[in-house]
C-alpha cells in the first residue's frame, strides 16, 4: 500500500438518483469532500445524462467507477436462457456506460441478481455466470477495463460468499483483468476474520470498500480496521479505496430496498463522508508509518 491509493465515496452518499440536478450535487459535494474518485451505481442508469456527468468529472478532476448488481428477471446465474440474456444485454451496456464517463472499473455483483435466493446455485446457473463474464471480460479488455466481482453476503447473492468462493470463480472465468472486490461490510458477515482473505486474494486485489458493521460512521462499529489497513499494506494494495455507507436518510428505490435499508444510521451526508475521507487517510498514515 502506498501514497498511490486512490480514495473514493459512493454517489449514494450524497443522492438516491442520477438526475442532472443530483449529478452536480454529488460530484461537487465529493470534490469539496476532498476525495480522488466518485462511485455510481448504475441501478439508475436511464436517468444519467453520459456527456453532462463526464464534463463535470473533468471540471472536479475526479476520477469515476461504477458498480452494479442484477435483477432477478436479467439474472446470469439463472437457468433460464431468456433471463441469463436479459442478464447480459445490462452487463454489455453498463460496461460501455462505464467506459463512456471514462472509468476503467467496473465492479459490483456482476454475476447475480441482488437479493435473498431461496435456493443455492445450480451448476448449469454457475456455468452460466463463467460464460457471460469471460465474454465481458474480452470486451473490457478491448477498452483496458477491469472487472470487480464484489464479495456480497448470503442474502444478497447466491453466488460468491468468500474470498475463497471469488478466487474459484475467477479462475473459472481465466482472464487476467478480472479481479477481486474485497467489501469489510460483507467480510464481517461471512469471513473468519479481516485479515486472512487480504492475504488470499493478494495481488489479485482490485477494488476495496470500507463501510461499517452497519453502515454508518466509520469507527462507531466493531469493525477491526487497524487489522485491515495492515493486511491492505502487507500485500502492497494500490488500487482504490472507496467508502460506502447507505441510510434511510437518502434513498434509492429499488436498490434501497434490496439492500434492507430501513432506518437512518445518518442525516448529514457531508458530514459522513468528511469524516470518512479522514478516517481513511489517518488509517493509511499510521499504517505507513509503522512499516
Amino acid at each position: 500500500m502506498s501514497n498511490s491509493n486512490a480514495l473514493g465515496v459512493h454517489a449514494l452518499v450524497w443522492a438516491g438518483d442520477t438526475s442532472e440536478k443530483s449529478v452536480e450535487k454529488i460530484i461537487n459535494s465529493t470534490a469539496k469532500a476532498g476525495y480522488d474518485l466518485v462511485e455510481f451505481s448504475l441501478h439508475d442508469s436511464t436517468s444519467l445524462n453520459v456527456q453532462h456527468t463526464r464534463a463535470l468529472l473533468e471540471d472536479n478532476n475526479l476520477g469515476v467507477v461504477c458498480s452494479r448488481g442484477l435483477a432477478f428477471d436479467a439474472d446470469v446465474s439463472s437457468d433460464d436462457t431468456a433471463t441469463v440474456e436479459r442478464g447480459q444485454k445490462l452487463l454489455q451496456e453498463s460496461l460501455q456506460l462505464t467506459h463512456e464517463l471514462g472509468g476503467t472499473h467496473f465492479t459490483g455483483a456482476l454475476f447475480s441478481a441482488l437479493g435473498k435466493y431461496g435456493a443455492p446455485m445450480t451448476e448449469a446457473g454457475r456455468a452460466n455466470v463463467v460464460r457471460v463474464l469471460k465474454e465481458l471480460a474480452d470486451e473490457a479488455g478491448k477498452r483496458s477495463m477491469t472487472l470487480g466481482l464484489e464479495i456480497c453476503n448470503r442474502y444478497e447473492t447466491n453466488v460468491i460468499n468468500t474470498a475463497h468462493d471469488a478466487l474459484r470463480l475467477a479462475d473459472d472465468i481465466g482472464r487476467d483483468n478480472v479481479l477481486i472486490h474485497l467489501d469489510t461490510y460483507h467480510m464481517n458477515i461471512e469471513e473468519n476474520d479481516l485479515v486472512s482473505p487480504v492475504y488470499e486474494v493478494g495481488d489479485r486485489l482490485g477494488y476495496v470498500h470500507i463501510g461499517e458493521n452497519h453502515r454508518g460512521y466509520l469507527g462507531s462499529g466493531h469493525l477491526d480496521f487497524t487489522a485491515f489497513f495492515h493486511a491492505l499494506a502487507a500485500v502492497n494494495y494500490t488500487g482504490p479505496i472507496t467508502f460506502e455507507s447507505f441510510s434511510s436518510a437518502v434513498v434509492a428505490r429499488g436498490l434501497s430496498n434490496d439492500l434492507a435499508v430501513w432506518r437512518n444510521l445518518w442525516t448529514d451526508g457531508e458530514d459522513l463522508a468528511v469524516h470518512a475521507r479522514e478516517f481513511i487517510s489517518n488509517h493509511l498514515h499510521a499504517t505507513r508509518a509503522a512499516r
